[in-house]
C-alpha cells in the first residue's frame, strides 16, 4: 500500500445530474479534463458535494466506476469515493468495488442516524470497514456540523494507531483549528490531514496544511493557487486579500440557498452539472439571473476556473 501524503487542490465534484434528475455519466470525462486543465490533483466522489447521501448503492458504483475509467491513465490523479457513513454492510460492498475498480483511497464519515456513543466505537465502526480492503489507504471524513458526531480527532488518532494499519489521514472540515494542528503533529506528522474548509485555507496553510479538499476547487482553482503562492512567498497581505475573495464567493453560496449554488457556479464556468435532488433546494431561473449579477460584481471571471482551450475552440 503506497501511502504518501497528498499535496495540492482536490476537489470535492458534483455528481452531474440530466434534467430528469438521474445519473448524467457522460459528461464525468470531460468533468475530469476541466480539473486537470486547472491542475486539481485528485477527486473526492460522493462526498457531501457530490450527493453521496441522495444517491443509491447501485449509482455511487456507477459513479465511481466512471471516475474510474476516465482516470485509469493519470497515475498522479488520486480518485478516493466517501463510501458513506449510515450503513455499515453497504459501506464494506463499496470499499470492495472501490479496490475491484482500481480506485486510489477509500474514506468513511460517522454513522449520523444511530451515532457512535464515543470514539472508541467511532474507531471500530473504522476498523471494520478498512479491514476488507487491508492494502488501500483509508481516511476518515469529519464533519460534525453534518454528522453531529464531534469527538476530537487527535483522540481517534489515538484509537486507530497500530489498530488499523491502512489508516492514512482524516478529511477535516471543521474551525477546530487546536485538533487539527495536534492532529499534524501527532507522532511527527504520521498521518494525512486533509484541510476542508475553503474559507479558511489561510490559517490552514500556517498550522502546516499541505493538502485540502474542497468544493468551490472545481470552480476557482486559480484562485487559491494564487492564495498559496502567496503565502509561500510571505506575501501575508495578498494572502489575505485572495482568502476574503474566497469568503465573498462562498458567501453567495448561503445568500442563493446553500450547496445548490454551487452548481450555479459551475454552469457559469461551462460544466453543466444538473440539480441538486430532494430535499436540497435550487434556485429558479429568476434568481439565477441575479446570482450572475452578483457573481460579476466579485469579478469572478478574473480567477474562475478554465475550460481547455479545446472546449472553447
Amino acid at each position: 500500500m503506497h501511502n504518501n501524503h497528498l499535496k495540492g487542490l482536490i476537489a470535492a465534484p458534483f455528481t452531474p445530474m440530466d434534467a430528469n434528475g438521474n445519473l448524467n455519466l457522460s459528461i464525468i470525462p470531460s468533468y475530469y479534463s476541466f480539473l486537470k486543465h486547472n491542475g486539481i490533483t485528485g477527486a473526492f466522489i460522493c462526498g457531501s458535494t457530490g450527493e453521496g447521501v441522495s444517491l443509491t448503492l447501485k449509482e455511487k458504483k456507477a459513479v465511481a466506476e466512471e471516475w474510474a475509467k476516465c482516470t485509469r491513465s493519470d497515475s498522479d490523479f488520486t480518485v478516493m469515493p466517501l463510501l458513506g457513513g449510515t450503513s455499515i454492510t453497504d459501506c464494506i460492498e463499496l470499499a470492495l468495488h472501490a479496490k475491484e475498480i482500481g480506485l486510489d483511497a477509500i474514506s468513511f464519515t460517522a454513522p449520523f442516524y444511530f451515532k457512535p456513543a464515543n470514539v472508541e466505537m467511532l474507531a471500530e465502526c473504522c476498523r471494520t470497514i478498512a479491514a476488507v480492503v487491508p492494502d488501500m489507504p483509508f481516511y476518515y471524513y469529519h464533519i460534525p456540523v453534518l454528522t453531529g458526531v464531534n469527538f476530537p480527532m487527535i483522540d481517534l488518532l489515538q484509537k486507530v494507531d497500530g489498530l488499523i494499519p491502512n489508516f492514512a489521514g482524516i478529511k477535516y472540515t471543521h474551525e477546530d483549528f487546536m485538533d487539527f494542528l495536534s492532529c499534524l503533529r501527532f507522532k511527527g506528522g504520521k498521518y494525512d490531514m486533509l484541510w476542508g474548509r475553503d474559507e479558511n485555507m489561510l490559517a490552514a496553510l500556517s498550522l502546516g496544511a499541505q493538502g485540502a479538499v474542497g468544493s468551490t476547487f472545481n470552480y476557482a482553482a486559480p484562485l487559491y493557487y494564487d492564495l498559496i503562492e502567496a503565502y509561500e512567498n510571505n506575501q501575508h497581505e495578498t494572502a489575505r486579500s485572495l482568502q476574503q475573495m474566497s469568503i465573498d464567493m462562498i458567501r453567495l453560496l448561503g445568500k442563493y440557498g446553500g450547496i445548490a449554488t454551487g452548481k450555479a457556479y459551475m454552469k457559469i464556468v461551462g460544466v453543466d452539472c444538473g440539480e441538486f435532488r430532494l430535499p436540497v433546494r435550487n434556485m429558479d431561473s429568476k434568481a439565477f439571473a441575479l446570482f450572475q449579477n452578483d457573481v460579476n460584481e466579485l469579478g469572478f471571471t478574473g480567477y474562475c476556473s478554465r475550460q481547455p482551450l479545446s472546449v472553447n475552440a
